[in-house]
């Protein structure tokens, strides 16, 4: 997608009116995200995806890189966004998640030999994943925070490798595997945050939001 012409994606239906009070953006397409913000009762007014190249600079770490991507698609998604009177005085959140082995940073696998390149580098030890979240307040300031959180894969057999590979989860994620998914019978140990290895760590989110002035408790009460 040409991030010069990302167009704002609605949540509400067609022809609904629009929600009073502060507006709430999500700067990724990721159902995974909204998901996310969703369970914490927070749902978005919009999505507004922001594709920027994700390829490592020289000597960049794992928790630098999921912090400069996620503040590229702030960037990327605040532009799109003042361009449009229904945003402009949105909050703005994006996040970026990024795992590795040591200072390794592992793709987000498209193609099954990288899937399963990532899955037996994984196999038997402990990686870490770095998710960085990212905050524009309509007054025009910035907040962000890193989440390191440590997992520990079991060893993976070439069964359990092959039969993942067919589940076809794997695709598009960030170290070949989906945690939420049938990867999570993976898992051994984690310690950190388990929503911000599927991509958004709520604590963070909501402290930030609240940090802010937004109101993340006010729909509580209708989703008794």
């Amino acid at each position: 997608m040409d991030i010069s012409s990302a167009q704002a994606t609605p949540i509400a239906p067609p022809g609904e009116a629009a929600p009073s009070g502060p507006r709430l953006v999500l700067a990724s397409a990721s159902p995974r995200r909204l998901a996310l913000l969703q369970q914490a009762g927070l749902e978005p007014d919009a999505l507004l995806p922001a594709d920027v190249d994700e390829t490592p600079q020289r000597s960049e770490t794992p928790r630098e890189l999921a912090r400069r991507l996620a503040r590229a698609k702030l960037d990327v998604a605040a532009d799109a966004a003042r361009r449009r009177d229904d945003m402009r005085a949105a909050f703005i959140v994006s996040a970026d998640t990024v795992v590795a082995v040591g200072r390794r940073v592992l793709p987000k696998a498209e193609l099954a030999d990288e899937a399963a390149d990532c899955l037996r580098l994984l196999s038997g030890r402990q990686h870490r994943v770095f998710t960085a979240v990212c905050l524009l307040s309509p007054k025009g300031s910035r907040r962000e925070r890193v989440v390191e959180t440590r997992v520990r894969f079991k060893r993976l057999s070439g069964r359990d490798i092959a039969a993942y590979l067919a589940s076809e989860e794997w695709r598009g994620k960030a170290g070949g595997y989906a945690i939420q998914g049938l990867a999570g019978a993976f898992v051994v140990k984690l310690v950190g945050s388990y929503s911000a290895v599927v991509g958004l760590p709520l604590y963070e989110t909501v402290s930030l939001l609240e940090g802010e002035g937004y109101p993340v408790r006010q729909a509580w009460g209708a989703m008794a």
